[in-house]
């Protein structure tokens, strides 16, 4: 193993370890306080600041990790999700309702934080590790993007499981020192492990010079925040608690959700064998990223049509049809993964990698957002509806993205030049 596959290894593993207690920590604080008798637009509001931290912490992560190295950045994230979780640890079953809901308000926004701040250092450090192995071939980037993607959330699919098992066993304040210290662990590893000044580069000077990115990149941040929202519209509140009300219990909708997300993980991680690979890695896959976002808009607009229906046995259609969306989802997301990196330059990768999460934040926010609201209005029905417009927006950006990285260069010079 050269030090490019080394380095690349220390992180995925390092950030499957951060995966996994941030997927049980949303099981634990969902079914916690939905057993204390939260409303579902409430059990929403508890993961906004959680969200819209990310959209800032997304931009300076990049700025930090390329000024004072990726390695660094990693130790951050860790140290601050720690701190959330001793935060969230606090929580006091004696305090009122409001006082209780600010408190895990600010906690998950500690969380969202460190969350931002670690997968922007760790989706960079692919992008150094290789530069660092270009003999390994043109396609080597979109193998080692799919994969790390695609097994962070097939670990994400775990830790939702794990955390609703802790709950049980451990009780709330039991399981996030749990979590705390497991992080520690891995917050060793990466101390001890890692080049501490890895990626580091000349960052930009200015918030101007920061924000100017190519075609490419606004192009994907721009689809991206799309995407995210057309997902977490339907999968924060919507389907679990529509499949609760149709007499589904909290194991079999916790362990759908789980079984969702290991499986979208897991064909992110298949998607360089489902989407054909070009010589210079942009005239398929752009293709492919317009064709997968078109499939995509017409599986919530046929859900749509069938709750509007009320066909037979509709859960297990919505079931049947979200497996669909899922398979889309994924490997339209993984494609977005490696397109943004495709698209970036090796110096200031996790400036660029940065500014498209802030994007992917930005749309888990408003998807958050949305996802309580819409179900408040109209159901399922106005959920599905949100989640097709948004990505039917996603498929019109898509049509604009540069099919070779100079015309992203040349187009981005020439909208400089008009200021």
């Amino acid at each position: 193993m050269n030090q490019a596959e080394r380095n690349y290894a220390i992180v995925t593993a390092s950030y499957w370890g951060f995966t996994l207690t941030d997927g049980a920590l949303r099981m634990l604080v969902l079914l916690h306080f939905y057993s204390l008798g939260y409303s579902p637009f409430t059990l929403a509001f508890l993961f906004l600041l959680y969200e819209a931290a990310g959209v800032l912490a997304n931009l300076i992560g990049g700025w930090l990790a390329t000024r004072y190295g990726i390695a660094r950045m990693l130790t951050v994230g860790l140290v601050t999700q720690i701190c959330g979780f001793t935060l969230l640890s606090f929580l006091d079953p004696h305090w009122t309702p409001a006082m209780s809901v600010a408190w895990v308000v600010l906690s998950q926004g500690v969380c969202g934080v460190a969350k931002d701040l670690t997968k922007t250092a760790s989706k960079s450090a692919i992008k150094v590790t290789q530069a660092q192995a270009k003999d390994q071939g043109a396609g080597q980037l979109f193998k080692w993007v799919a994969w790390f993607t695609g097994s962070k959330n097939a670990m994400k699919g775990v830790g939702f499981f794990l955390g609703g098992l802790m709950l049980q066993t451990l009780g709330f304040q039991g399981s996030l020192w749990t979590m705390a210290g497991l992080l520690a662990l891995v917050l060793v590893g990466v101390v001890t492990s890692l080049p501490p000044m890895m990626g580091k580069s000349k960052a930009s000077k200015s918030a101007k010079e920061l924000f100017a990115k190519n075609a490419g990149i606004n192009g994907l941040a721009a689809a991206r925040v799309a995407l995210f929202g057309a997902r977490d519209v339907w999968f924060v509140v919507g389907v679990p608690v529509f499949l609760y009300s149709v007499g589904w219990t909290f194991p079999m909708v916790g362990g759908f959700v789980a079984a969702w997300t290991i499986g979208y993980g897991l064909v992110q991680a298949l998607a360089p064998n489902i989407v054909k690979r070009s010589e210079d890695g942009l005239t398929r896959e752009v293709p492919a990223a317009r064709w997968w976002s078109a499939i995509l808009a017409v599986v919530p607009l046929a859900l749509a049509a069938a709750v509007a229906a009320q066909v037979p046995h509709l859960e297990w259609v919505v079931v049947a049809g979200l497996g669909l969306f899922g398979f889309a989802f994924a490997v339209n997301s993984s494609v977005h993964s490696y397109l943004v990196l495709a698209y970036a330059g090796s110096e200031k990768a996790a400036e660029d990698v940065g500014f498209y999460y802030a994007a992917n934040a930005l749309g888990r926010f408003l998807g958050t957002l949305l996802s309580g609201l819409l179900y408040q209005w109209g159901g399922l029905l106005y959920a599905l509806l949100g989640s097709a417009a948004m990505l039917v927006i996603c498929w019109l950006v898509t049509l604009n993205l540069p099919v070779q990285r100079s015309e992203a260069i040349d187009a981005s010079a020439r909208e400089k030049d008009r200021h």
